[in-house]
């Protein structure tokens, strides 16, 4: 049986097969099955995970659990939040306010005292800083939020990418990232550097060459990475 052609009900109390139910057992909340064939389930002992054949991964139960990522997954004890391992096993004995899902073997989590930062598979920081606001990686780069309030992006040392700063910032797609000033959105390139010099109430990130924007008078069009107007929609 293959993971990926398993879905999950309407109701999201069983799994499915070409709408035929997989194994004869009914959960109060069921999530997607994830790498490497694992998914998140809750019934009335709690939150836990099962294999394909719908046997829980082991008899430990918690408040929630979510996804396996890197063979990682983000599981909650009362008011912690931790990771295990694709055995059920805790990572290590480090716990949060709150955990991401890890992206390319790296993740976003929020300690006691409200600082976000990144850590490994291992559970280690990658880096010495705290930051207000910590997102997922994506290309080897994320974003984060510092203590005056701009946004910069990081690699994955935690090492600034260029010395440019902004109100708000997205991740990079394919070269390019969304990025806001006191004037609007705009797209930027690697180095920080705008595409052009108009600015936009709401942007989208360029989709094969081309992103949706939308003007301060809610006129939505369609620019190139030139940031010239090719169509209004």
């Amino acid at each position: 049986m293959n993971w990926k052609d398993i879905t999950v009900s309407d109701d999201t109390t069983h799994f499915l097969i070409e709408g035929n139910t997989v194994f004869d057992r009914r959960f109060s909340e069921v999530l997607k099955f994830h790498s490497p064939g694992i998914a998140p389930v809750k019934d009335n002992t709690g939150a836990f995970h099962i294999d394909t054949s719908g046997k829980d991964l082991y008899s430990q139960r918690y408040s929630r659990t979510f996804g396996f990522y890197c063979n990682r997954a983000s599981v909650v004890s009362d008011t912690f939040w931790f990771h295990i391992d694709g055995k059920g096993k805790r990572i290590n004995q480090k716990q949060y306010s709150w955990t991401g899902n890890f992206q390319e073997n790296i993740c976003t989590v929020r300690d006691g005292s409200n600082n976000y930062f990144h850590i490994n598979t291992n559970g280690n920081r990658l880096y010495n800083e705290n930051y207000r606001y910590a997102g997922d990686f994506k290309d080897g780069m994320a974003c984060v939020k510092l203590e005056n309030g701009y946004f910069k992006h990081i690699d994955k040392n935690g090492v600034f990418i260029n010395d440019k700063q902004y109100r708000d910032l997205g991740v990079f797609h394919k070269n390019y990232a969304t990025a806001k000033d006191e004037k609007g959105w705009f797209h930027i390139d690697k180095k920080g550097i705008e595409l052009y010099q108009n600015r936009y109430q709401l942007i989208e990130p360029f989709y094969n060459g081309f992103a949706l924007v939308t003007s301060e008078e809610n006129q939505k069009s369609i620019i190139d990475e030139n940031g010239i107007t090719l169509l209004i929609v």
